[in-house]
């Protein structure tokens, strides 16, 4: 799953760090209930707690393990402003995904966190101020300098990077002028000492829960050339970073040791040391029984397993992510810096819909997940207010499928019970899909089934799944092999979601554009969507466009869950993840 996932420069990217929902008891709310789904039992999700039970005492010396459940090696790049992937940023949660600004219940920022910060009445000057106390993990301090460093590494031309997302950050007055390379500075960015100001050339809604307050080690990093900064030591070994945790130790692919920062500002750490390995998901739930792991990820094909266990805890709660199938309909143009949607085999909505129409979501959920994924209706999340309420998921109708396909031009001209295109020419799409849990495998097969029984020919790329960090370099390079793909996707704070939709979004990856697209982005983020309602408007518009235009199929929102071993104590699920670890001990 890509994250980030979450980076928030203005913008929903993925690579932003998960700022989880806060709720008024320890539970989640939800209206699915036990239940039989035909020979399926359902979980009752409203009964997840979301803390630990434990009230005891954490023991000096505390050591906790972390299972990273995975079926592949971590990349190892432990860094916000560089990372795209899930597992790298399990990593750096518990040492540097720290945002200087905390959040409310509604992803706003407020003024609790590593900095406060003031909004001008006109809504475009922006001043933080960073707390005394707050230093890196080396004991520099962290400065108004190592945020602005941020941004002059982000929106350098020798930033490979996904962050830098010219609709956005160039409201940010002077900085068109840096990263084309007419300026040594951004004009709009001014500091003192651990003060920054940012002032901007429109008034932006987002300022308020998108601005990216990511700082980087100014002095730690600077001799590195930005060009090869992603691939450095100091930031794939030798990690600094001011959150509650130092790196010891790494085994590249597969383990960390963490030692406490116990000068981390918010106090030091409950537990003296932490080690994270890559634990396959096959085994997870037997290292979770045996006390090998006090933490991991609990999948929903091994819930059963995991709810018999007599000394571990399960955690859930609706995650900020969703799954989906794109299409692929074009390429990322590098001169240009904008998607180009020049793929003629998707030119028909028509098409898309049909694949829409003929899957079934809901049996998908209720047999394959028992309930703890559902039917999603938008890609913006139902934590959210934003979240188009009135708009419904695809139903599964194959009927209504085929005849959308009729309509469209693609008929069985030679009677194999296939269709063929417009044309009359064979008719196949290629169908990519990372491998994972068990459920994987089936769930592609499937839709792939699925899509047969309506006359599509769609087979599994090369014939298996790929492995995480494989499958999205097949996206990243628009791979012309790649028709449609499986994927998720973690939503930031930030609803704005051009990060990802924008015409000249990075992680655009179905490299959809559309005019009427642009607008109502662009509406989103303008002066008048600081009135709340104007903007919950603008994005319910902009969610019916994407449900029209289908340039991907939202699948399912899900429910996420953690095993977590019966001696932690303070672990919050729900809460922010960079900002739990400071709290959470073990008992004896």
């Amino acid at each position: 799953m890509k994250i980030k996932s979450y980076s928030k420069v203005l913008s929903a990217l993925a690579i932003s760090s998960l700022l989880l929902a806060a709720c008024s008891d320890d539970t989640e709310k939800s209206s699915t209930k036990e239940k039989k789904g035909k020979d399926v039992e359902q979980v009752d999700t409203s009964k997840f707690p979301t803390k630990t039970t434990n009230q005891g005492e954490a023991m000096e010396g505390g050591h906790l393990t972390y299972g990273l459940v995975s079926d592949t090696p971590f990349e190892g790049i432990l860094n916000k402003a560089f990372s795209q992937g899930a597992p790298d940023h399990e990593i750096f949660t518990f040492m540097d995904d720290e945002d200087l600004l905390d959040t409310d219940e509604n992803y706003v920022y407020n003024n609790e966190g590593a900095a406060t910060y003031e909004l001008s009445e006109d809504y475009k000057t922006f001043t933080l101020n960073i707390r005394d106390n707050v230093n890196w993990q080396d004991g520099k301090p962290v400065t108004g300098a190592d945020l602005e460093y941020a941004y002059l590494v982000i929106a350098s031309k020798d930033y490979k990077g996904p962050v830098y997302d010219p609709e956005q950050m160039e409201k940010i007055k002077g900085m068109k002028e840096y990263h084309e390379g007419k300026a040594d500075k951004i004009s709009g960015i001014k500091v003192e000492g651990k003060k920054i100001t940012f002032t901007f050339t429109e008034a932006n809604p987002s300022v308020k829960t998108g601005l990216w307050v990511y700082p980087l080690h100014k002095e730690y990093l600077s001799d590195v050339p930005i060009a090869k900064m992603e691939s450095s030591d100091k930031i794939r070994k030798k990690p600094i970073g001011f959150g509650p945790f130092k790196v010891k130790k790494i085994v590249q692919g597969e383990a960390v040791e963490f030692e406490a920062n116990k000068d981390y500002w918010r106090g030091a750490p409950k537990l003296d040391s932490v080690t994270l390995k890559v634990v396959n998901p096959s085994v997870a739930v037997k290292s979770l029984e045996k006390g090998d792991l006090d933490v991991a990820e609990i999948t929903p094909d091994l819930y059963d397993q995991a709810k018999a266990l007599g000394n571990v805890q399960i955690l859930g709660k609706i995650d900020l992510a969703y799954s989906y199938i794109g299409f692929h309909m074009g390429h990322y143009d590098e001169k240009k810096g904008e998607n180009v949607m020049d793929n003629p085999k998707f030119q028909d909505k028509r098409l898309r819909q049909a694949m829409a129409y003929a899957i079934n979501n809901e049996e998908v959920g209720e047999k394959m997940y028992k309930g703890l994924r559902f039917p999603a209706n938008s890609v913006i999340t139902p934590n959210f207010k934003y979240n188009n309420k009135d708009l419904k998921p695809y139903k599964y109708d194959p009927e209504k499928a085929k005849k959308l396909l009729d309509d469209a031009g693609f008929k069985d001209t030679n009677k194999d019970g296939l269709r063929e295109d417009p044309d009359g020419k064979e008719f196949k799409l290629n169908f990519a899909s990372m491998s994972g849990s068990d459920i994987a495998e089936p769930l592609t097969k499937y839709y792939i089934q699925q899509w047969q029984q309506v006359g599509l020919d769609v087979q599994m790329l090369d014939g298996r799944l790929h492995e995480f960090n494989s499958f999205y370099d097949l996206l990243k390079k628009d791979n012309e092999e790649v028709d449609i793909y499986q994927a998720a996707w973690a939503v930031a704070s930030d609803p704005d979601p051009s990060g990802i939709w924008g015409r000249t979004a990075l992680y655009n990856y179905t490299r959809w554009t559309n005019e009427k697209n642009d607008e109502l982005l662009a509406k989103g983020v303008s002066e008048e969507a600081f009135d709340d309602q104007y903007r919950i408007d603008t994005y319910n518009e902009w969610q019916e466009l994407i449900h029209e235009e289908v340039p991907m199929i939202p699948t399912l929102f899900r429910y996420t869950m953690t095993g977590v071993n019966e001696r932690v104590t303070g672990y919050d699920y729900l809460a922010a993840g960079q900002y739990q670890w400071h709290n959470v001990g073990v008992t004896k």
